[in-house]
Formats: structure tokens, sequence, C-alpha cells
């Protein structure tokens, strides 16, 4: 009976010892969970519960469900969430550095988006640790177009619209093409747009699926102007208590897990313009007007970015126009 007790014992023991030895993470996201970004996300969380067989779990909570967008960042750095996925334009009124992935036309397509993330990382990471946040990964949005519920020929179509905004670039927009912005976050556009607050917003054809845009607007412009980017950040004191072999794994996937999060981006864009067509979307492509308004518009807001971003983003685009001359 003793030695059946002791086993019994040391049994118990080990399970309490298994338990408090696994580390659970929450991990907030803004976006549902068909998302691209979420699916590139949740694998990465299975991946990480493998490969460390259980010592760390991260939970992922997608749509807003525990941190709305705006929120995520801030709950990172105080450790209300150890980790989560934050739109890295939301953050333009802590450092004008953030706001460098939407300014319009200045990176246009995937390759030059990373091109300009490449630019932007040691930047990034320098503002990140000086908050107390570790930085995992970066993954870009399809290029953003504009939607609405008739065909824009030019910047002065815009004029009146209720333009649903996102972050300061989508506001800024709004307020230089006369349209009245109101902003609203990607797991609120869906009800914004069923009850008439919105008719238009600048958005990728990613968002548009996600929103089923098509039930309440008709035409997709495919101005391409921006890639804005999703970032995955940890809380710096959360990571430096994992021990060293789970710190080297989480690093080495989410490297890995970037890499399939821009090519799955890649992939989705035509894929999501291919749907809203299905679903009686009318794609448009911009007229010359159009464009000349809009790079109108971004060569101003470059320019301003430029004053307020000082020697932190004079850095980034010249290492961007070094890697894309043509952008001069």
């Amino acid at each position: 009976m003793k030695i059946v007790r002791f086993l019994v014992a040391a049994a118990a023991a080990v399970a309490t010892f298994a338990a408090a030895a696994q580390v659970k993470w929450d991990m907030p996201t803004g976006y549902p969970v068909a998302n691209p970004h979420t699916v590139t996300l949740s694998q990465l969380a299975k991946d990480i519960e493998f490969e460390t067989k259980g010592k760390l779990k991260i939970v992922v909570h997608p749509g807003g469900s525990l941190f709305k967008a705006p929120e995520i960042m801030r709950a990172v750095e105080t450790g209300q969430a150890q980790m989560g996925e934050v739109l890295m334009s939301l953050l333009v009124n802590q450092n004008p550095v953030w706001g460098v992935d939407s300014l319009p036309f200045l990176a246009t397509s995937f390759d030059e988006a990373y091109k300009l993330w490449q630019a932007q990382r040691p930047v990034a990471e320098q503002i990140l640790a000086k908050r107390g946040v570790k930085l995992l990964y970066a993954v870009a949005w399809p290029p953003q177009g504009i939607y609405a519920k008739k065909e824009l020929k030019s910047a002065a179509d815009m004029k009146g619209l209720k333009w649903r905004a996102y972050n300061p670039a989508t506001t800024k927009i709004a307020q230089v093409v006369g349209a009245t912005p109101l902003t609203i976050q990607a797991a609120e556009l869906s009800q914004a747009l069923a009850t008439g607050v919105v008719d238009s917003t600048m958005t990728s054809g990613a968002t548009g699926v996600d929103s089923k845009i098509w039930e309440s607007l008709t035409h997709y412009h495919r101005v391409n102007a921006w890639l804005p980017k999703n970032m995955l950040v940890v809380n710096q004191k959360e990571f430096d208590k994992l021990d060293k072999e789970t710190q080297a794994i989480v690093v080495r996937l989410a490297a890995e897990a970037e890499k399939k999060g821009w090519e799955r981006m890649r992939a989705y864009d035509d894929e999501s313009v291919g749907i809203l067509q299905k679903n009686g979307m009318k794609i448009v492509t911009p007229t010359p007007q159009l464009m000349a308004d809009m790079k109108k518009i971004g060569d101003e807001m470059v320019a301003d970015w430029i004053k307020q971003s000082g020697a932190d983003g004079q850095k980034i685009l010249d290492a961007y126009r070094r890697a894309v001359p043509a952008k001069k």
C-alpha cells in the first residue's frame, strides 16, 4: 500500500509540475477568424505549442473580442495581453514613423512594400524596445482601393461622401477631397455600412471580403494606393520569462510565419478581388484623372511625413530609395 500511495503521490506531483510549467499567453487581433492575417497567427500559435511540447500555449482572440484594434498595443505594453497583432498606422499619433506604409503611392506593390519594411524594421525595433515591446514580424495587407456606390472619375466625385477611415492617412485623404471621415475599425465596418453610417472607404480586397462589402457598396476602384502592415509584438518582460530554448523557438517560428504570411497575402490579393466580383461588385480601373488627383495628395502627404518624422523618417526613406531607385 505504501508503494501504491507513493506512486500516486509521485504522479500527482508530476502532473502539478507539468501544469505549472505550461505558460499560457493571450494574443488579441482585430480581424476575423478567416482573415489571412488571423490564419497566419493561428498557425503560428499551433506550431509554437507543438514545438515547445506544450510548454507555451498561445490563445488567439480574433475579431477584437479581447481588445479592440486600437487598444491592442497598449494591452501588450502593460502586460494585459502577452502578445498581439497591431495595425502599424494606428500608432501614428505615438510616432510618425508608423505611418510610412500608409503614404499614398510610395510603395504600391508587394515587392516595394517588402523593401519598405526592410528599411523600416530597424527603426521600428528601436522604438518598440524603448516601450518594453519586442517585434516578432510584420505582414502587409493587399493594396488599398476605393469602395463607393458609384464610379469615381476624379477626386471631385468624392466630395460629400461619408468616408470610413481607419487611420490618420485615410482621415487626411477624406479631408482633402471634401468627404466626411468617420473612424471605424474593421470589426465594426459591416454594421456601419448596413446602417448607412458610411457609404465609401479606402481599404483592401481582403477587408472587403471580410465585411461582405458588396451588400452595401457597388464599385471597387483598384488604385493600389499603399499596402499597410500588421505587426506581431510581444511584451518583452513576458518574453524574457521564457527559457532560452522556448525563446529561440518563438523567434524562429515567427520568422517563418512572416514569410508564409507575405506569400498568403500575395495569393489572396487577386483571390479577394475575384470574390468581390463574383458577388456583383464592379471592379473599376481608375481613370487617369482620379490617379493624378490621388497621386497629388500622396506627394503632399509624403512631404508632410518627412517633416514630421525627422531623422528616423529620413533614414527609412533613404534606405528605401536605395532599394527602389525608381521611387525617387
